[in-house]
């Protein structure tokens, strides 16, 4: 007789194997179907079923831990949004390949709205033949900012994490590779990868908000935390611009696109880059983003512990 173990080896297969046959089910059947109506389907359902799941009790401790000063039924409303705009993302993920439509010819057409000083600053990248280093969080749709950095000419290698499962993983990377570049996966060769991109004079770009029980101490929303050195670390073999781009999830399906202007490492006495300053300097950017739009980011996570 097989013990309890044993009986999960053999059963873990085979339902990564099904968990990753309904998730191309359910990304080719949405592609068949209007965005809009899609996305708030996946909206309501996440709404519905989010408060039944364990991440609800995390969400609800992260959120109380960051906003001390906001009441119980202020926390529950966030939530609700972080449920709500997780749902989004899944529907728009099947519909990458043409969810980034900005047209600078004719923005009220569009469903991206860029303002002026972020469009200068894509075309200054896209310009200075310079290489540049570039952060994103996880804020309203994190799949955006990738495309927003092709849309706008930018030749860019982008640092992703696969899914666990690997017949989803296939169906994802196609799906991401129409339009955000060159794809690296993360994993031990991933920093030599990225550090030849900016060599070759790619603009690197890279989510930078999840909590790395090896990474560096930041403060963030004023308690400590381990933030990925990887950004800070090639910075110090290639120095270059930083900049950070978020997308802000707007009322009804459209979406604004922001970059920041320059983001100024930290340097030690010697003049070189300070890994754990500069990590701190990106991590104070993305909390005032979060700051403004609590209900878009991810609070799902454990970013402290």
């Amino acid at each position: 007789m097989r013990t309890r173990p044993q009986l999960r080896d053999v059963t873990k297969p085979l339902g990564q194997a099904a968990v990753g046959a309904l998730t191309i089910g359910i990304l080719r059947a949405a592609r068949h179907f209007d965005p809009t109506k899609t996305a708030n389907l996946f909206a309501r359902i996440t709404r519905s079923i989010g408060p039944m799941m364990r991440e609800q009790k995390t969400g609800r401790t992260n959120l109380t831990a960051a906003f001390p000063e906001k009441s119980p039924a202020e926390i529950e409303t966030i939530l609700a949004g972080v449920w709500d705009n997780l749902g989004r993302v899944g529907a728009e993920f099947a519909h990458l390949d043409h969810i980034w439509n900005y047209d600078p010819a004719q923005p009220e057409a569009s469903s991206i709205e860029i303002d002026r000083r972020s469009y200068e600053l894509f075309a200054q990248l896209r310009l200075d033949g310079k290489p540049a280093l570039i952060f994103a969080s996880h804020l309203a749709n994190w799949e955006l900012p990738a495309l927003a950095a092709v849309a706008h000419g930018l030749d860019t290698a982008i640092l992703y994490r696969r899914p666990n499962i690997a017949s989803a993983d296939r169906i994802v990377q196609d799906m991401r590779a129409v339009k955000m570049g060159t794809l690296i996966p993360a994993g031990r060769d991933a920093p030599l990868r990225l550090a030849e991109a900016l060599k070759s004079g790619q603009h690197v770009g890279m989510l930078v908000d999840q909590y790395l029980t090896n990474g560096v101490e930041v403060t963030f929303f004023g308690r400590k935390t381990r933030a990925n050195p990887m950004l800070a670390r090639l910075l110090r073999q290639i120095e270059c611009p930083i900049h950070g781009v978020r997308v802000i999830r707007l009322p009804g399906q459209g979406f604004r696109g922001e970059l920041s202007e320059e983001v100024k490492p930290v340097r030690d006495a010697a003049g070189q880059i300070d890994i754990q300053g500069t990590m701190q300097a990106v991590t104070s950017v993305i909390e005032g983003w979060i700051r403004e739009y609590p209900d878009q980011w991810l609070w799902l996570h454990r970013r402290w512990r």
